[in-house]
C-alpha cells in the first residue's frame, strides 16, 4: 500500500475526538501553535470544519484535550516506587515529552479545564512524594520547582540559536570573531574551555541541574 492511499483511507475514517485531537496535536507539532486553526485543522482531516464541533466544543476544549494526549506520554510514578528515582524519572520523560512537542510546555499550566490524564498526572507526583514522606506543604514546594525547571529549561532549550554539536560549534566561532576576551574572560573560557569540547550537549545540562533540585529536596526531606 502506497503512502497516498494509506493518506486516503486515513481522511476516509470516521471522525472520532480522539481523531480530531490526534491530528490537532500532530499540526502543533508540524507548524507551531499559531497556526493551529479548525480550518486547517478540517482540510487536514478532509473534512468540513463544522464537522469538528461534533467532536470538540470549540478551540479551548481542543486545546484542553491536545494537552491531555501530551501527558499520557509522561512516564508516571508507580505506587511501590522509591520518589527521588521516581521523580528524576518522571522529569527526564517530561523532558523528553515537551521537546517532541513544542509547543506543550507554554500551554500546559494555563488550561482552566485540565482532563483526566492531567489531572491523574498531577496526583500520582503528589502521590509519590507523600508516600515518600514529604508533608504535604514540602510536596507542593517540590513538585512547583520541578515543573518550573521542567518548563523553563525546556522553553530555554527551543529558543537557543543551535541544535546539536556542529551547530553550537558554527555559533561558538562566529561569536569569537574578534571576541573582546579582555572585557569578557568567563564567557570566553565557558565557551572555549566548555561549550567548545567534543561532545558537548546543551541537553545535557538538564539532568545536572535535576539532580541539585533533588538533592536539596532530600536534605529538606531529612531535616522533617
Amino acid at each position: 500500500m502506497t503512502e497516498q492511499t494509506e493518506a486516503k483511507d486515513e481522511r476516509r475514517r470516521p471522525l472520532s475526538r480522539e481523531r480530531v485531537l490526534q491530528a490537532a496535536v500532530e499540526l502543533a507539532d508540524e507548524r507551531g501553535l499559531t497556526a493551529l486553526s479548525m480550518r486547517k485543522l478540517a482540510d487536514r482531516l478532509g473534512v468540513e470544519a463544522m464537522s469538528l464541533y461534533h467532536h470538540v466544543s470549540n478551540k479551548d476544549d481542543m486545546l484542553d484535550g491536545m494537552i491531555d494526549l501530551v501527558v499520557e506520554e509522561i512516564e508516571l510514578p508507580k505506587p511501590g516506587d522509591e520518589w527521588r528515582t521516581a521523580m528524576r524519572a518522571r522529569a527526564v520523560s517530561a523532558h523528553d515529552v515537551f521537546a517532541r512537542h513544542e509547543w506543550a510546555a507554554s500551554l500546559m499550566e494555563s488550561r482552566t479545564n485540565p482532563g483526566h490524564a492531567t489531572l491523574r498526572y498531577y496526583d500520582a507526583v503528589l502521590g509519590c512524594l507523600r508516600r515518600g514522606g514529604f508533608p504535604m506543604a514540602l510536596a507542593a514546594h517540590a513538585f512547583s520547582a520541578l515543573d518550573a525547571y521542567i518548563y523553563g529549561f525546556g522553553m530555554q532549550e527551543i529558543s537557543l540559536p543551535f541544535d546539536g554539536e556542529e551547530e553550537v560549534k558554527e555559533v561558538a566561532e562566529a561569536l569569537l570573531e574578534g571576541f573582546p576576551v579582555d572585557l569578557y574572560p568567563n564567557l570566553y573560557e565557558m565557551i572555549v574551555d566548555h561549550a567548545l569540547q567534543p561532545g558537548y550537549n546543551y541537553s545535557d545540562e538538564f539532568e545536572f541541574g535535576l539532580d541539585l533540585i533533588l538533592d536539596g529536596f532530600e536534605r529538606l526531606l531529612v531535616a522533617e
